[in-house]
């Protein structure tokens, strides 16, 4: 895993990034998190890790934008409970569960993309495939499925009087 990159808070509520030597905003920090950076923000004086503060400054600042994070019930609960029962959930399971459904979200949302691929594949070749006598054929192959070759069949399957189970003829068997 990469270093993450350091910056420094400084006394006047001012973030330095000391990768690119500037003055960053949280804006700039939230982005450079959406990118995939991983940051670590330490205050400038004490050197005490002040990440967790500040990414929680972040939060909060979008979902004053928003006009909401959570809803309220969880809230009621987090200030009710404050770090006893809550701190272990989020730092056990909070993180996979979140986890979890990106990667839930993210796989319907292929496979979604792809039912629509079909669909609209499907549509282009209905027309098609509604002429003709080899209607069924054309959409057993749209499928996967192949379709065997008119010469490809047995003696049995072309004529069924024809044949039994041990070769002989249905009409000289039954006498």
């Amino acid at each position: 895993m990469p270093e993450p990159l350091v910056l420094k808070k400084y006394s006047n509520r001012r973030l330095y990034d000391t990768r690119s030597s500037r003055y960053v905003t949280l804006e700039d920090v939230s982005t450079m998190i959406r990118s995939g950076e991983q940051v670590q923000i330490m205050e400038a004086a004490s050197g005490e890790d002040v990440t967790a503060f500040i990414l929680t400054q972040i939060v909060l600042e979008a979902a004053k934008r928003k006009n909401s994070l959570l809803p309220v019930s969880v809230l009621h609960l987090i200030v009710r409970y404050g770090d006893n029962a809550l701190g272990e959930f989020f730092e056990k399971y909070f993180q996979k569960v979140i986890h979890n459904y990106l990667e839930t979200k993210n796989a319907f949302d292929r496979q979604f993309g792809q039912w629509l691929d079909m669909g609209m594949d499907m549509s282009r070749r209905m027309p098609k495939m509604m002429t003709g006598e080899s209607s069924v054929d054309a959409m057993m192959e749209m499928f996967g499925f192949s379709t065997p070759s008119p010469s490809a069949k047995t003696e049995s399957e072309k004529d069924p009087r024809s044949a039994t189970d041990d070769g002989k003829d249905k009409t000289e068997s039954k006498r």
